[in-house]
């Protein structure tokens, strides 16, 4: 081979291993670059999923409390049963521990024996037990580890678990929690990431196979607590609410559920908002209406499953700020409002009833609850009889334009911004506020326009407090786990809706309205109430029976001269005697504030009228002779009848210090045996006129406390507070609760 020749070849292998070598390096150093630039963070994570495992900790959730402190939900520890598969030495041990657990904690046997086997130093086999289990469990870690020599294999875990100390308290406000200790209704999930916290972390190293190193190759991070809400809701009048809300439920046999709420009309704040009937907040999946899941577990397949789902959203449902109603008469407060701010009524104002009254020519006729008609009537006379014929008139000298600018500063067209979730809008006839004549003449007296029962309030509020519209809260204060007020609600107003010279004037009517008006079954004796009731038909058969349904309403304040509070109270669809708010919903009005007022420390202002059937209280004639006993009583202005033949009184009823009416009954007993026997069966006083309760009460020898309108002569009793039927001794006070006989209300159009 000639040296050219091989030169040529020389060159030729070392271009060859050259590029063999630019090749291999640059490959090289291109995937080296790829591996640590382009994928380096993934492969850094998957390296630390590979050598580390991550447990997150779960924080206690936040205490929800009310105004005054009182808890209403919390999470307390429980624990969680964790197992460590890898410390385990022997298929016997494995055994040993599964049987004893399976056996405390109600699970199958071979699920746990499992568990044992895994490749691993952490597995849980339990969470949320209670402190009796976890007692049992500690006891049978000490007892395998005397008997077996098993230790190191079983761990407990401190873990939350939410409760409600008073079960279906509040229920639609405070809402609960998921498997995940996450919000899922009411406040729970509106304030969930206020109350959740955030969570710790338990990181543990794995050996070179992947399997956990033992527990003492880890890192915890603590977990913070989460805030805690101070609500603005008032455990005791929420109570009251509930209460008297329940019982007139069952009284006015109610289809569909009621709503009250109460607000503070110069901060927005929600004292109580009350939706009967709830759900057991700390089994909220459960149904909890007796004959709705009586009904549901006829079924079978989908058909139950989707009843279940939709009586579970029913009883979750919060009425109070997710439905809309027609509010009826009620809304009859802000037309009237509208047209004396607009200066289109005034005091010389009348208005013409004749039973019907024909709004626009090719419509039909709409009549008046009194069929023969009112006659002339003024202003204040219109509102105090709820003539819809007066508010068709009222309501087109508004005109459509300003009916349409007053319904938007009321805020009907809107959310009021309440914190809680779910809120509806009202409904107006067209967005952009277009209505026809007739539209203008049925909404004048509330029907055609729909609003929630929040919206409803926060309105009848701004009447109260002189024009301002507030938007209504129910979380005052949100505090750290250490107690310190992060943040605090403030009053907000939204706007001066109407003049302190309208409100001033309507509140004198309404509370004319509550004296002498349609509004009578509201009165509380010694404190001054404004309010309107409402009667409203529905659209629809809610229980397909054919029949009209109705909501019956009633909304006011008190004082009425200086207005604290706003209650709105509304039954939905009573299918009992009576379905008008005047009947329906008043008196329950009437029973809250009754309670409330003295609560809040309100003073009292009664009539002549009032101090003169007011009740006394009854001092104690214990221990004295008979005759000097007697004497006193009768001094005292009581009559007294005296039971055995001792010498000495040894008990008295009514009691020392109870309310007693004037002239009542104080039985003396010389004897103590002599109490149970002569007892006496409480006769049923239902539709009772005064002077006939008064009769029937003297005959049993028992007392009764006069409760409900004013000057109950013209009323007949609604409620008794001890049922018939009932044995009492002698001498028990028996409050009865007087209502009108009287109906008032709205009629549709015939």
């Amino acid at each position: 081979m000639s040296s050219s020749s091989k030169s040529k070849l020389m060159r030729r292998c070392m271009v060859i291993m050259l590029c063999i070598l630019v090749l291999g390096f640059g490959t090289v150093a291109f995937r080296l670059s790829q591996l640590t630039i382009v994928e380096g963070e993934t492969l850094q994570q998957a390296a630390v999923e590979q050598q580390l495992n991550d447990t997150t900790i779960s924080a206690r959730r936040g205490t929800i409390y009310d105004t005054n402190g009182k808890v209403l939900a919390q999470s307390a520890t429980v624990w969680k049963v964790v197992l460590s598969p890898n410390s385990f030495e022997s298929d016997a041990d494995r055994t040993i521990v599964s049987k004893g657990l399976s056996e405390i904690l109600g699970l199958d046997q071979e699920s746990v024996y499992e568990k044992t086997k895994e490749n691993s130093y952490y597995s849980v086999v339990k969470r949320q037990i209670e402190s009796d289990t976890r007692d049992e469990i500690l006891e049978f870690m000490d007892t395998i580890e005397e008997e077996h020599g098993i230790s190191g294999v079983i761990d407990l875990l401190e873990d939350y678990k939410r409760y409600y100390p008073y079960n279906d308290f509040a229920s639609a406000v405070i809402g609960f929690t998921g498997s995940e200790d996450q919000g899922l209704s009411g406040l729970e999930y509106e304030y969930d990431d206020e109350l959740t916290g955030t969570p710790g972390r338990l990181v543990t190293a794995k050996g070179p196979y992947g399997v956990e190193m033992p527990f003492n190759y880890e890192q915890k991070v603590d977990a913070v607590d989460g805030n805690s809400l101070v609500l603005t809701i008032d455990e005791t009048i929420q109570h009251i609410m509930e209460k008297y809300l329940e019982q007139g439920i069952l009284e006015n046999k109610v289809a569909n559920r009621a709503v009250a709420i109460m607000m503070d009309v110069d901060t927005g704040a929600i004292l109580g908002m009350a939706v009967e009937g709830g759900y057991d907040l700390n089994d909220p999946y459960t149904i909890a209406d007796d004959q709705t899941r009586a009904q549901i577990d006829l079924l079978v397949g989908t058909e139950k499953q989707n009843a279940e789902y939709e009586a579970q959203s029913s009883q979750w449902r919060n009425k109070a700020v997710s439905d809309t109603y027609y509010p009826g008469s009620v809304f009859k407060v802000i037309t009237a409002a509208m047209a004396l701010e607009e200066n289109t009524v005034n005091d010389e104002s009348t208005f013409t009833c004749t039973g019907s009254y024909k709004p626009v020519e090719n419509a039909g006729v709409i009549r008046c609850h009194n069929t023969s008609g009112h006659g002339t009537q003024t202003f204040a006379q219109a509102v105090c009889n709820s003539c819809n014929p007066a508010f068709m008139q009222i309501g087109a000298g508004i005109g459509k334009q300003n009916f349409w600018k007053y319904f938007q500063a009321f805020g009907f067209n809107t959310t009021t911004g309440i914190d809680l979730p779910g809120e509806a809008s009202g409904l107006f006839f067209n967005s952009d506020g277009e209505m026809t004549d007739l539209d203008l003449a049925v909404a004048s007296f509330g029907q055609g326009v729909s609003v929630t029962p929040i919206q409803m309030v926060a309105a009848i509020s701004a009447v109260a407090n002189g024009g301002e519209l507030l938007q209504p809260y129910v979380v005052k204060q949100v505090l750290d786990a250490d107690g310190n007020v992060v943040k605090s609600t403030d009053k907000m107003v939204k706007r001066q809706v109407v003049s302190e010279e309208t409100c001033e004037k309507l509140s004198e009517i309404l509370e004319l309205n509550a004296k002498e008006g349609s509004a009578k079954n509201s009165y509380v004796a010694g404190y001054r109430v404004a309010g309107k009731t409402g009667t409203s038909e529905k659209l629809y058969d809610a229980n397909d029976d054919g029949i009209d349904d109705y909501i019956a309403s009633f909304c006011g304040f008190a004082p009425a001269d200086d207005p604290e509070v706003c209650l709105l109270v509304y039954f939905d669809t009573p299918l009992g005697n009576n379905y008008y708010g005047s009947a329906v919903a008043a008196p329950v009005f009437s029973q809250i504030m009754s309670e409330v007022m003295p609560y809040l420390e309100v003073s009292t202002q009664y009539t002549d009228e009032e101090i003169a059937q007011m009740d006394t209280t009854a001092n104690s004639y214990l221990a004295l002779g008979v005759d000097e006993a007697k004497s006193k009583v009768e001094s005292d202005g009581y009559t007294c009848i005296v039971k055995g033949d001792g010498d000495t009184v040894e008990a008295q009823i009514p009691a020392a210090s109870t309310r007693i009416p004037q002239g009542g009954t104080v039985v003396l007993y010389t004897s103590l045996d002599e109490v149970s026997n002569t007892s006496v069966e409480v006769p049923d006083f239902s539709g009772y006129t005064l002077a006939e309760a008064n009769s029937v009460a003297a005959a049993y020898n028992l007392n009764i406390s006069v409760s409900g309108i004013s000057g109950a002569s013209e009323g007949v009793v609604l409620n008794q507070s001890v049922a018939a039927g009932e044995t009492v001794a002698e001498g028990t006070v028996i409050t009865l609760t007087f209502t009108t006989s009287a109906n008032y209300g709205n009629n549709a159009v015939m």
